[in-house]
């Protein structure tokens, strides 16, 4: 089934902002690496660009009376002040070396916040009209619970295959420390100050870019699809933050096996429980844990990593036979 002329309108303001927002970022951050100036900020930025697409093209081609506009305002607002600061972030020196994080922690505390609030003081109707309602949460526990078990049970066969017990080891030491649990829990409640960046994508390629490809390309395909394109749209974060320019290659491979099987996932939880609070939650707890497993406590974690193309083909393997096999769940199912 192909795009309507409506749908095509407003999958280009979505790319406009999503993508070019993106990509024109991407040539401040290269500046940034060029310079060797910090570019901790830009990932945070980006998280918010998809929802903003959203945003736009529903306020650019819907009744404005009949949408959750204090919300949606909000959000925009948090938006614009996020790219303004991370751009000042490369030109306005910081010697202390906290100041833009601080500022940064502050955007995005009072950004979940106050658009948390407004959000709750909308009209009911208005929150399911746009998909903003939380519905069926014992399901949605569910899905939340398996990804849990799925996300440690990918790490011990990941340890297994590689031969590391010393990884295994640690990786008991870790769950037995009473401070890990602690630190669970920190997770749980920070999720209420910082969701607004994970709300941001899911909001983006979950509420409103799948239902569009699998309308085009059906449900499995898809998914496949926005896999791909999701992960392309890590492109700046993967040859200046991620990784280095000459690894940049083999980590967007590795970012697109990432976005296409955690994508199976998250696309599955969200057609079960038609709830987009569930794949921001999952968002939420999967880049977290990256950073409490490794041992950091902190999304620099992420940063300057080593990726090859061995490592690549191991996350496929392991990533699909953890993630992909969702496919199969009756919600991928061709309906009649």
């Amino acid at each position: 089934m192909k795009f309507s002329k409506s749908e095509k309108k407003q999958l280009m303001i979505y790319v406009a902002i999503a993508f070019g927002v993106t990509y024109l970022m991407g040539i401040l951050m290269w500046y940034g690496h060029v310079a060797g100036k910090s570019l901790n900020l830009f990932p945070n930025a980006q998280m918010l660009y998809p929802a903003a697409g959203v945003i736009v093209l529903l306020m650019a081609t819907r009744k404005r009376e009949e949408m959750p506009r204090r919300f949606f305002l909000s959000y925009l607002v948090v938006t614009v002040l996020f790219i303004a600061v991370t751009a000042a972030s490369l030109f306005i020196e910081d010697k202390s070396g906290v100041l833009w994080m601080t500022v940064c922690q502050i955007l995005i505390i009072g950004g979940s916040v106050l658009c948390g609030i407004l959000l709750l003081i909308e009209r009911n109707e208005k929150r399911i009209a746009y998909g903003l309602k939380g519905k069926n949460w014992k399901t949605s526990f569910v899905c939340i619970g398996v990804f849990i078990l799925l996300y440690i049970l990918r790490m011990l066969v990941a340890y297994i295959l590689d031969g590391d017990l010393k990884g295994l080891e640690k990786l008991g030491t870790f769950l037995a420390d009473p401070f890990t649990w602690i630190m669970f829990i920190n997770i749980a409640i920070n999720f209420f100050l910082s969701y607004l960046a994970f709300f941001g994508e899911e909001y983006g390629w979950r509420y409103y870019l799948q239902p569009m490809l699998q309308k085009r390309y059906g449900k499995r395909m898809g998914v496949i699809v926005l896999g791909i394109v999701w992960g392309l749209w890590h492109l700046p974060l993967d040859f200046f933050y991620y990784t280095s320019p000459d690894m940049g290659l083999a980590m967007t491979a590795s970012q697109i096996v990432t976005c296409i099987t955690l994508g199976i996932f998250f696309a599955y939880a969200y057609m079960k429980t038609e709830n987009i609070w569930v794949p921001v939650i999952l968002h939420f707890i999967n880049n977290n844990l990256v950073a409490l497993f490794s041992g950091g406590y902190s999304a620099d974690a992420l940063e300057n990593q080593v990726v090859t193309w061995g490592s690549v083909l191991a996350a496929l393997v392991l990533d699909m036979a953890t993630f992909g096999w969702f496919l199969l769940a009756k919600e991928f199912r061709k309906e009649n």
